[in-house]
């Protein structure tokens, strides 16, 4: 009897992986300070913050995607949307050109682009019944490969001025305004994914596709339907990058790619579907920013950078591959 209470008891001292990446985040942040570059004052200290977050919104928006793809199961994963990062920063940049009038026809242009392109991927994935890792990486291939042939390596374009009024510029009490377009984005995810059939039958395949079959669920459609949305938020997410990067690039969205998934991980989505919350990607990336930022500031190079990603996934794979949280 008193065993069974004392599992009991352990069993209630838990900590989920979103606060775990949050009390991460936290002192790493704090260990930031103690650098060279550090903080050196209370401004220094909040600057360094608000920089910090909004750097992390634009990697949480790319990981959103992600995060739905990896709750489907099925090993999913979405290897393609560097590239359609990329397609959409390119588009956005060429198309807009200085001019505020096109920016709501090139967003939906972009994204519908997006969309297509996860479209033949969710295709390719639930009916022809291709690996996830193999479709995503060979669409990546013939939209880098697309880009190449059509823009020979050249590429011209302008901001829009009120992309970067909203997005690079602070709005109210120093607050950026990408941290306020991130938290009505977190809002919709969230009710997305909590409070929509869409989100209860996307926990269902993801923790068992044949029972969610058997329940009712499309699930075919299902995976159809999670990589196109996945892929119109990753074209959403190369459109606001614009307006914070003021340029384009060839291979812009391929360096966000890693860290997306890793952030994804970071923030307790279990790799193998069933479980996770965009709340937890959020902090993820939260993580993963102040790991890059730090790794930045001791002037590490990119080879290092990338071993610390693999390293991060590797562990929390172990940590979290069978804990539903952190016992204390």
């Amino acid at each position: 009897m008193s065993e069974n209470i004392q599992s009991s008891e352990k069993k209630k001292f838990t900590i989920s992986p979103q606060v775990t990446a949050l009390l991460l985040a936290l002192l790493l942040f704090l260990a930031s300070g103690f650098l060279p570059n550090g903080f050196n004052s209370v401004d220094n200290a909040i600057n360094q913050a608000f920089n910090i977050l909004r750097l992390s919104a634009f990697l949480a928006l790319i990981a959103a995607g992600q995060t739905l793809v990896i709750i489907s199961g099925g090993e999913g994963i979405d290897l393609s949307a560097g590239a359609i990062v990329t397609i959409a920063v390119l588009f956005t940049y060429k198309f807009i050109n200085g001019d505020n009038a096109m920016v709501l026809p090139v967003l939906f242009f972009v994204v519908a682009c997006g969309a297509a392109i996860g479209l033949f991927n969710g295709l390719g994935i639930a009916y022809l019944k291709i690996p996830p890792f193999v479709m995503t990486l060979g669409m990546a291939g013939v939209v880098t490969g697309a880009l190449l042939v059509v823009t020979r390596g050249l590429y011209d374009g302008k901001v829009a001025p009120i992309m970067t009024n909203v997005i690079a510029r602070d709005l109210v009490w120093g607050i950026p305004g990408m941290l306020f377009l991130w938290i009505i984005f977190g809002v919709f995810m969230t009710i997305l994914l909590e409070r929509t059939r869409y989100g209860k039958q996307l926990f269902a395949i993801g923790v068992n596709r044949l029972t969610a079959r058997l329940s009712g669920v499309r699930v075919d459609r299902m995976i159809v339907a999670t990589y196109s949305i996945a892929g119109a938020l990753a074209a959403f997410s190369g459109f606001i990058l614009v307006g914070w990067l003021q340029n384009a690039g060839l291979l812009v969205g391929n360096q966000y790619l890693f860290p997306s998934i890793a952030a994804v991980a970071v923030g307790g989505t279990l790799l193998s579907g069933g479980k996770g919350s965009y709340f937890g990607t959020m902090a993820g990336a939260i993580v993963i920013q102040l790991i890059t930022s730090l790794l930045t500031t001791m002037q590490l190079p990119e080879a290092i950078q990338q071993i610390v990603y693999g390293s991060i996934l590797i562990v929390l794979l172990i940590v979290y591959g069978r804990e539903k949280g952190i016992r204390l």
